[in-house]
């Protein structure tokens, strides 16, 4: 009985305890906060981070805050609030034993509808408030009258009176000193705590386009910058005349430097004005997801060839997916997808006299490998992005893993087209090769013809890459998925059409010498494989590679003769992939460097710093960025670069061609590559005094196109 008599004591206590402690609460709440002032859309009251004055003083100044409610869909502005609305304007004249008071400005949410640019809040929002008082340690009484406004789909204006009244004490942390830090440590400083820095403030002026703000900025302490954007006020003489629309954000590889675009549409004579901004002061605020900064900056003119180069005129997301489709689909014809085109061919004549039904299904089959495989590609490129790692079209072919299991799979399918086996996946879903009735081979063949069309980079592809490449996810899948239905379109063209492929002649004993032949034109692309493996590892690394699959096809073919069995034959070649997987991981001489002194006697090595110098000597630089595993370099450097009058002017005292080798990873190349917002090869630029920015071609050479750029340049 005691013991649970005890027991309620305790209890009783506790709850007298808990009482007492809430009665507190609710009394601090109480002194250290306004009454809300309730709006049909809104709750506004002052808060306060100690529930007394205690030693406040110019030193050492009060800290308060002015909160928001806004109910769901409802906005709020910033202090510069775009290109419509105006901000909370408070009134303090009704307040008492006063010295100053200091609003701050959390950083705002940027809202983009029907190409008008706002700038403010949503949701809840606290703006710290630093009070000083005019008679240290005596109470403190904050009148104000607020107008603000507050917009959906609609906005209206609103007018509340509120007051706050802060006794002497001993200035004791009151309930609400987290949440007006919550939004003390978002409004921009100078960086240092957030690890941003502004860099510069450049004008670009280009001919019949609108000037451009170029900010430049850089993320400290081994961070990387999170989707940035730029807020503008300026110029600060003259406040008001100009507007500035959403930036155009790029981040380099390395994911530590931003370069942001602004275009200026004044509501004066931008173009005419705009010479007259250099030197103006303008306050740019630079936001990188969590973290901000902010600076008083002048404006300096542009000099860089590389930044100017980066100011291109915006594109409609519509059109750049119209680029992707168009590149997709010219990326059938390309060389690098040549290879492959045996499978293809060896498909379609597969299905003649066939059903329309077969037809129809395994081509859905195929292009949906193609598709599937785009966005595994669009996923991996996303999470490097994220992770700060350099990405681009066709990097995959600068590691020797991946060369190594693209060779391993098309000596199987080689194999497969020479006769030398046929066997099941796994349940006997389908049979892989490339004469199947089974969904899985279409399938794999789709993915195949997808993972060789990466090293090239055909016309309208460049620009659909670029674009996807130096934004955020949802554009990065976005785009690849339209490139994969480009790639895809004759596939599904035959799906839509069968009896274009039905009407052929029926399959017969002609079709093993056809598919012999094509075979052939797989071993070549192993061949191919092995020689960028070359340049990338040792001489007898890659021949021991070379051995491996060789092994690897000889053990298929003695399964096909019965001197093996098929489970002795795929630990052969299992065997001899993982051999050349560990193979590739030894020590090796080859480096970036090795492999750019394979430039020959007409090719200097790629030097950025000397261009301006060759410029500015009257010189001209054509540029030419390639490797070994992109086919259609050595085709543009084959049929255009080494014959006729292009490498007669080449050849000239007058040019400079420089050539730097992208066979391996190089973040100098990545750099210069993405600030032309291009992410894969070829590329090419040529410079020259009527050209210092230089004139970029396309990716598919003509000497036309060559020797156009090259006269342009020396004017």
């Amino acid at each position: 009985m005691p013991n649970i008599v005890a027991i309620i004591r305790y209890a009783l206590c506790a709850l007298f305890l808990l009482h007492a402690g809430s009665a507190r609460g609710a009394s601090e709440s109480a002194i250290a906060a306004s009454e809300w002032v309730d709006t049909e859309y809104a709750s506004v009251r002052l808060i306060s981070a100690t529930d007394s004055v205690g030693d406040a003083d110019i030193d050492h100044p009060l800290t308060l805050g002015l909160e928001f409610q806004l109910q769901e869909g409802w906005k709020i502005y910033w202090r510069s609030p775009g290109d419509a609305g105006y901000p909370p304007q408070p009134n303090w004249s009704t307040s008492s034993n006063i010295w100053s008071i200091d609003m701050r400005w959390p950083a705002p949410v940027r809202f983009s509808v029907l190409g008008f640019e706002t700038l403010g809040y949503k949701h809840e929002v606290v703006f710290p408030l630093t009070v000083t008082p005019l008679q240290p340690g005596q109470a403190v009484q904050l009148g104000v009258q607020l107008d603000y406004l507050i917009c959906s789909e609609v906005c209206v204006p609103e007018s509340v009176s509120l007051s706050l009244d802060i006794p002497a004490g001993d200035g004791t942390p009151s309930t609400f000193v987290h949440l007006i830090n919550k939004y003390t440590v978002q409004v921009p400083g100078d960086g240092k705590a957030s690890g941003l820095t502004i860099d510069t403030l450049e004008l670009v002026q280009q001919p019949d386009q609108n000037p451009q703000l170029l900010i430049t900025a850089s993320s400290l302490n081994g961070m990387t910058f999170d989707d940035p954007d730029v807020y503008l006020e300026g110029p600060l003489d003259d406040p008001g005349t100009l507007g500035f629309g959403k930036p155009l954000a790029q981040v380099d590889p390395s994911g530590t430097t931003a370069t942001l675009q602004v275009e200026l549409v004044g509501t004066k004579d931008t173009q005419g004005n705009a010479a007259a901004l250099l030197d103006k002061e303008f306050t740019v605020t630079l936001i990188a997801g969590a973290r901000s900064v902010e600076r008083t900056i002048q404006v300096s003119p542009n000099t860089s060839p590389i930044l100017s180069k980066r100011v291109t005129a915006q594109l409609s997301i519509v059109m750049i997916l119209l680029f992707a489709f168009a590149g997709g689909l010219i990326l059938n014809l390309m060389p690098c997808v040549l290879p492959v085109l045996s499978i293809k061919l060896l498909g379609v004549i597969s299905h003649g006299g066939g059903q329309s039904k077969d037809v129809r299904i395994s081509f859905i089959a195929s292009a949906a490998g193609i598709v599937a495989s785009f966005m595994l590609i669009a996923v991996a490129l996303a999470a490097l992005k994220a992770s700060g790692i350099a990405i681009g079209w066709g990097i995959q072919f600068q590691q020797p893993i991946f060369l190594i299991t693209m060779a391993v799979i098309i000596t199987v399918f080689a194999c497969n087209l020479w006769g030398w086996f046929e066997f099941s996946t796994p349940g006997a879903v389908a049979k892989i090769g490339t004469q199947t009735s089974g969904i899985t081979g279409h399938f794999m063949t789709g993915m195949l013809a997808t993972l060789l069309a990466t090293p090239c980079s055909a016309p309208f592809l460049g620009t659909a890459v670029g674009f996807a490449l130096s934004r955020g996810t949802p554009e990065i899948m976005g785009i690849f998925l339209v490139l994969g239905l480009g790639l895809a379109a004759p596939y599904l063209v035959v799906a839509a059409a069968p009896r274009l492929a039905t009407m052929l002649p029926k399959p017969g004993n002609w079709m093993i010498t056809l598919r012999r032949f094509l075979g052939l034109a797989l071993a070549g692309t192993v061949l191919w494989l092995l020689s960028v493996l070359l340049v990338q590892l040792d001489t007898l690394i890659t021949v021991l590679i070379g051995a491996g699959l060789t092994a690897a096809g000889a053990s298929l073919y003695l399964w096909h003769r019965g001197a093996l069995t098929g489970k002795q034959a795929m630990a052969v070649v299992m065997i001899s992939w993982i051999g050349a997987i560990g193979l590739s991981h030894m020590p090796t001489d080859v480096s970036t460097d090795s492999a750019s002194s394979a430039v020959d006697d007409l090719w200097q090595p790629f030097d950025l710093a000397a261009i301006d110098t060759h410029v500015a000597n009257g010189k001209t630089v054509f540029v030419d960025v390639t490797a070994e595993w992109c086919v259609s370099c050595l085709v543009n450097k084959a049929f255009v670069l080494s014959r006729g009058t292009v490498l007669e002017r080449l050849s000239s005292d007058a040019i400079i061609p420089m050539q730097a080798d992208w066979t391996l990873p190089k973040d100098s190349i990545t750099r210069y590559l993405t600030s032309f917002q291009r992410y894969g090869i070829p590329f090419n630029a040529v410079y020259g005094p009527g050209a210092p920015d230089g004139i970029v071609l396309p990716e598919i050479l003509t000497p036309g196109a060559v020797l156009d750029a090259l006269d342009a340049a020396q004017d």
